[in-house]
């Protein structure tokens, strides 16, 4: 399959998470290596992990597991594969220092630190504009 990155393109991007409208958590992918992926995501008004203009640390959970569903839906994508569904099997740890607010561009950078057997050890840290505000390592699992 082509290499398509960067890419903004939501239907593109769509296409390779499982989750559909209004539980969409990224929008673009900036790069990607089989051990890494960075992708973005803009906070608008409308999203349902918003509160009071604020979103909120449950859609930033959201967020970084669905950056790992992207990593996972590329690496299907570039083998002509359809993207297998993954759930979070477990969160490790997860820090916010900072919530974002409407308007704000999340970059979020997820590392693969270990796969085996469907279950992925991955740390993510999420961005604003090269200021960390959230840390996490989870555990996701391929149905």
């Amino acid at each position: 399959m082509e290499n398509k990155l960067p890419t903004s393109d939501q239907n593109f991007v769509e296409s390779l998470i499982p989750q559909r409208f209004p539980f969409v958590m990224v929008n673009s992918i900036a790069a990607y290596s089989e051990n890494h992926l960075i992708s973005g995501f803009e906070i608008k008004e409308d999203n349902i992990f918003v509160q009071n203009g604020i979103f909120q640390a449950s859609g930033l959970i959201e967020h970084q597991a669905q950056s790992v569903a992207l990593h996972t839906g590329y690496q299907f994508y570039l083998l002509g594969k359809e993207a297998p569904t993954g759930y979070i099997g477990a969160i490790k740890s997860f820090e916010a220092e900072a919530l974002p607010k409407v308007g704000d561009q999340l970059t979020t950078e997820a590392t693969i630190l270990n796969e085996m057997m469907g279950v992925t050890l991955v740390e993510i840290i999420t961005k604003i504009n090269e200021t960390v505000i959230a840390k996490s390592q989870m555990k996701t699992v391929v149905k």
